[in-house]
């Protein structure tokens, strides 16, 4: 049975840590009786606890069942204090005071002086517990009585019973046959025993011997009812009301009178005790537990008062700081993406080959015309500018949106002007039979002077289409404009290459730069939120540890163990988009490979090995893909501007959530009859039903933009026009839907 109390010792200690949660003060009335049922869990003995209105005769019964005057008794209250009565050798009295004071005296005289009410009718204040050793058989088992102060007197006498009554194994109750239970009585058995779970209660009716024979029966069997209707817990035939008339009963003990000891039911009533002590002794944790968990219910109620409001709290907070956070980084992976996607588009324009395709021709022509500065500045920095601006954009809005370095402009400079250096002229210079070589020319046709110049741009042409694969492929001899127009060629080669490499140089460097542009810290989470967020892990650790320990003695909750509150991780933390960037090395691209191996075959020179020119200029019409790239650099700032419309709202969590909700319902419908006719015009434009959502409006809207936009029709002047008033009406009819 020791261990069976020790091993109530871990469920003791967790009511103790989870009540000091709650901060309770030390006199409320749950905090005494944690304090009291702990103690109760790892008392080995088993108690029976004597209650009653004051005058019932409560010593008086202790007493005759000890067989000696051990309490004191007396006609009127006399009991100030509560007697625990122990099993010892001999008769004597340990009183244990406030300042820590023992009095320990041999027989029971001392409780004359710190047990029993003073001439005022008040306890003692200085006395902690009063204890009495006595040699009974009965207390040799393991057995311990409580005498209490008599009830119905005053309050501070009524808290004490009813504190006491907490820690009894079996609660005996002195009723007087003479008087009916008064509803105060009736209110404490509820109130101090059934609503606890005290339910192992005997009720012992005293002074029948007083009645006249004829009321006794009638007085017993009203008595009788009182107690069936209490509906004690004791084992299987046993009763829980017994008559014992105390005073008869002690007198005949006293005296040596087993007869008279029998006549008073005393014997009886004894042999019954000990059989019922006998059945519930070895399992007293059956009559505690239920008390436990009358306890350890009030405390989960409290924990569960204090958790539930810092919970919710701490959820609020983490879902608005959340909802922030996947803001910024949607906004942080759109705008890495149109970043990565401008600097790709860059980067591919860049690259050497590309460049010899595109503008070699060009080049080499106005550097024989004497044009190569008009020529950089029209045609190589115009192309060049737009594209370093639809990078550096992106920056600009990852700035604007997150704050964090402020980023430089992307500058690629050009490198110097080529330079001709020009070979002696032959004598013969009207040699002009080459294939190609008849073209109208200047610049250095000036300088070379007349036709000679005007052949060299021919030859250019000429050279650059015949693509040439080997040197001992060549025409023997070379005339003066052939060999002037591969030194433009040339010429021009070194100034792309230089351009290329310099040029992809900085924009790798450029790249990495742009990580500390795109990025953002996570917000510190406030120390009032942190405070919150650990205390709230205590309550529910608490909690959780207690409803554990219910569980290991069997006994039932109601209620779940909370989740585990996850700690704030963003603190000190950066975000940056790092997706993984594909791109086709120069290794596995065949056609850049083939370019590569034709200007290293080229031995020095690398003129025959270039890509033919372009054919002649126009105005080519936008392929389909550049509208699409048009159309989803609009989707992306579109976005963009959402996200940071929320993140300046001050509920963000909740404008999400009204947006989402909105977008799938029918628009409100508007006031005035213009504004009906104007939103009914703008859904047939879009080709819609009047009750299309906002998602359904994006998307015909998108359809009609890539169907007719304007850059889709420049060589077809008439579809052009009408393109233009279709976009126009397009556009205003999205405007109007959009604002609704």
């Amino acid at each position: 049975m020791q261990q069976q109390y020790e091993g109530y010792k871990n469920l003791a200690d967790s009511i103790k840590s989870a009540s000091a949660l709650l901060n309770l003060e030390r006199k409320s009335q749950l905090h005494q009786d944690i304090i009291t049922i702990c103690n109760h869990l790892v008392n080995p003995s088993f108690r029976i606890a004597v209650f009653g209105p004051f005058n019932h005769g409560k010593s008086t019964l202790l007493n005759a069942m000890l067989g000696n005057r051990t309490l004191p008794i007396d006609l009127i209250p006399t009991t100030g204090a509560s007697i625990t009565v122990k099993y010892g050798s001999d008769v004597r009295t340990r009183i244990m005071l406030v300042d820590g004071t023992e009095v320990y005296r041999s027989g029971t005289e001392i409780l004359q002086q710190f047990a029993i009410l003073d001439g005022n009718r008040q306890m003692r204040k200085d006395v902690v517990s009063v204890e009495v050793f006595c040699p009974h058989p009965f207390l040799e088992t393991g057995v311990e009585f409580l005498d209490l102060p008599g009830t119905n007197d005053r309050d501070e006498q009524d808290n004490l019973v009813r504190e006491k009554l907490l820690s009894a194994d079996l609660a005996i109750q002195l009723l007087d046959a003479r008087k009916l239970m008064t509803l105060g009585e009736r209110e404490n058995l509820r109130d101090w025993l059934l609503d606890r779970g005290i339910k192992t209660v005997i009720f012992v009716a005293n002074f029948l011997n007083l009645l006249e024979p004829d009321e006794q029966k009638q007085v017993q069997n009203r008595l009788l009812f009182v107690a069936e209707s209490f509906r004690a817990e004791l084992p299987p035939g046993f009763s829980n009301l017994y008559r014992v008339d105390a005073l008869p009963a002690l007198r005949a003990r006293l005296k040596g009178d087993v007869a008279a000891a029998n006549s008073s039911g005393l014997a009886a009533f004894e042999t019954a005790l000990q059989n019922i002590v006998g059945i519930l002794q070895p399992n007293c944790g059956n009559v505690r537990l239920p008390r436990v968990q009358a306890i350890a219910s009030q405390i989960q109620l409290s924990l569960k008062a204090k958790i539930d409001p810092i919970a919710l709290e701490i959820k609020s907070f983490d879902e608005k700081q959340n909802s922030k956070i996947e803001i910024k980084q949607k906004a942080a992976n759109l705008i890495y993406k149109g970043f990565t996607t401008s600097i790709g588009e860059l980067r591919d324009w860049l690259e050497f080959p590309k460049l010899l395709t595109k503008y070699q021709a060009d080049a080499a022509v106005a550097l024989a015309e004497n044009k190569f500065k008009d020529w950089q500045i029209n045609t190589l920095k115009k192309d060049l500018n737009k594209l370093q601006l639809a990078a550096v954009k992106w920056l600009y809005q990852a700035y604007e949106f997150f704050q964090e370095e402020r980023p430089q402009d992307l500058l690629i400079p050009f490198p110097r002007e080529p330079q001709v250096i020009l070979p002696s002229k032959p004598n013969n210079t009207d040699d002009l039979s080459e294939p190609g070589s008849i073209a109208v020319g200047g610049g250095i046709g000036w300088l070379l002077g007349g036709p000679v110049g005007a052949a060299v741009v021919g030859s250019i042409s000429y050279l650059l289409n015949k693509n040439i694969q080997k040197q001992d492929e060549q025409l023997a001899k070379e005339s003066y404009h052939q060999e002037v127009a591969k030194l433009c060629i040339t010429a021009s080669e070194d100034y792309f290459s230089s351009f290329s490499s310099q040029g992809l140089s900085i924009l790798a460097e450029y790249e990495q730069q742009s990580e500390k542009v795109i990025c953002f810290e996570f917000s510190q989470e406030p120390v009032e939120v942190t405070n919150k967020r650990e205390s709230l892990q205590q309550l529910q650790n608490g909690f959780n540890h207690l409803l554990q320990e219910l569980e290991k003695v069997k006994i039932l909750s109601n209620h779940q163990p909370y989740k585990e509150i996850p700690k704030y991780t963003n603190t000190n933390k950066k975000y940056s988009p790092q997706p993984e960037r594909v791109k086709i090395s120069p290794e596995k691209d065949p056609v850049v490979k083939q370019q590569q191996e034709n200007t290293v075959k080229n031995n020095g020179r690398r003129v025959e090995s270039v890509s033919p020119p372009p054919s002649p200029k126009a105005s080519p019409s936008p392929r389909k893909e550049e509208v699409e790239a048009k159309f989803r650099d609009w989707e992306l700032n579109e976005e963009i501007a959402r996200m940071k419309a929320e993140m300046r709202s001050p509920g963000s969590q909740t404008g999400k959530q009204q947006n989402s909700t909105q977008s799938n319902k029918a628009p409100t419908q508007p006031k005035t009859h213009t504004e009906k006719d104007k939103i009914t015009r703008a859904y047939g434009i879009l080709g819609l039903q009047a009750n299309a959502s906002q998602a359904e409006i994006k998307q015909a809207y998108r359809t009609l933009v890539k169907k007719w936009h304007p850059d889709l029709f420049v060589n077809q002047p008439q579809l052009l026009k009408q393109a233009q008033e279709k976009m126009h009406l397009v556009n205003d009819a999205y405007t109007i839907l959009s604002d609704k």
